[in-house]
């Protein structure tokens, strides 16, 4: 009792001391060196696992789940809303958008009353005009952050419908069960934009066809300018206004010749898919995972598993064939510190969102209380491990 009272004290007095409330809360998540993970927890259309690992020497993957009010009225719309950022050239962008896009999201569906296309495009772009705004902002002293992008999955599932929409090389399957066979497939929900794919490389042309340097082999990997693997991105500002592609911005950077329009877009492909009572889970991850696992090897190991720690297990999994690829054992590399980490695998992040039917039904109806839980930094400048307080959360059992 005591204990208890101690820990309430402390979380009150000292909320962002990194104490153990924070470090051995289930609700909060628990650590494992440079892995952090929720094994299971609750959202309004039934549960999730979250898993993060970190191999940068700072972690720029952020990631979140929010469940409850999508909107700032009271009558709704209720639902789930899962995001993962895969930040490149830094952290800035993807912690960026973890604080800002939700609540864009939340005031475009109170001024519409529902969830929308409309209203994901139109978060997405508030998210990208906010984060040139802080470009602009920093540029005299700090030049580089723009060269720092993250890619953007979203999911939203409101009213019986998922809405997924994608910005880069992060991606959402979905496991369906076929009733016959009682097999659940993998089927992927978003559209990716990296152009090692040719039909990527091919619109990206399409949109250039002035400029024959638009999509570069270098090293064996297709590049944008010879320089990133995505064709859309939110940040990047360097390859999106001119004006930002020049000194003091380092010269690896920096274009020789100058470009009128855009090079990146920030347009998200949205799609919408009406979930039927046979969608079992949705597995959203960021590109680390899928450099190991299939899509269906992913969802098979969900599938075959029991429910608590299924983020976890697909981390590990993806670790374990990171280390083979080594030709080392997964123990060994467990050992090794964030940025030397980075050249054996990627930061990876992972958020499976299972789904039950009759949850999923009652939330078109069902006010509940707010679930927020971020992952994979929560705002703070080093790594996992350093400094305590690496991820923060709101949680509220429903």
């Amino acid at each position: 009792m005591l204990s208890a009272l101690m820990n309430f004290m402390r979380a009150c007095l000292w909320p962002n001391s990194g104490s153990n409330v924070h470090a051995k809360s289930d609700s909060a998540g628990r650590r494992d060196g440079l892995l952090w993970y929720r094994d299971i927890g609750q959202h309004v259309h039934g549960e999730f696992s979250m898993a993060v690992v970190q191999a940068n020497n700072l972690l720029e993957d952020e990631s979140q789940i929010e469940s409850g009010s999508l909107s700032t009225l009271d009558s709704g719309p209720f639902g789930t809303f899962v995001g993962v950022y895969d930040g490149h050239g830094g952290p800035e962008t993807s912690r960026y958008i973890n604080n800002h896009l939700f609540s864009h999201l939340r005031r475009f569906a109170s001024e519409h009353q529902c969830m929308s296309v409309d209203v994901i495009r139109k978060a997405v772009q508030a998210t990208e005009e906010g984060f040139f705004s802080v470009v602009s902002k920093q540029w005299p002293l700090n030049p580089q952050i723009a060269a720092v992008g993250s890619c953007c999955l979203i999911g939203v599932i409101c009213s019986g419908t998922l809405y997924i929409a994608n910005l880069g090389d992060s991606r959402a399957v979905l496991g369906r069960l076929v009733r016959a066979t009682g097999e659940v497939l993998s089927i992927q929900l978003s559209a990716e934009h990296n152009v090692c794919i040719e039909s990527v490389r091919q619109e990206l042309q399409s949109l250039h066809p002035d400029d024959s340097q638009i999509v570069v082999l270098k090293h064996n990997i297709w590049r944008v300018k010879g320089l990133i693997q995505v064709s859309r991105s939110i940040g990047d500002v360097y390859l999106k206004k001119a004006e930002y592609n020049r000194e003091p911005l380092y010269a690896k950077f920096r274009l020789r010749e100058k470009f009128k329009q855009p090079i990146l877009s920030s347009e998200p492909a949205v799609s919408v898919h009406e979930l039927q009572p046979q969608d079992r889970f949705i597995i959203f991850a960021s590109d680390g995972l899928w450099d190991y696992l299939s899509n269906q090897e992913a969802v098979d190991l969900v599938q075959n598993n029991p429910r608590s720690g299924s983020a976890k297990r697909l981390v590990k999994a993806a670790l374990q064939e990171a280390a083979k690829k080594r030709e080392m054992r997964y123990s060994d590399l467990k050992k090794i510190d964030r940025g030397v980490r980075r050249h054996f695998h990627d930061d990876i992040t992972v958020i499976v969102v299972f789904l039950d039917s009759n949850l999923i039904s009652r939330a078109t109806t069902t006010k509940g209380s707010h679930l927020s839980l971020k992952g994979g930094g929560g705002g703070s400048r080093g790594g996992i491990n350093v400094p305590p307080r690496a991820f923060s959360s709101s949680a509220m059992p429903l």
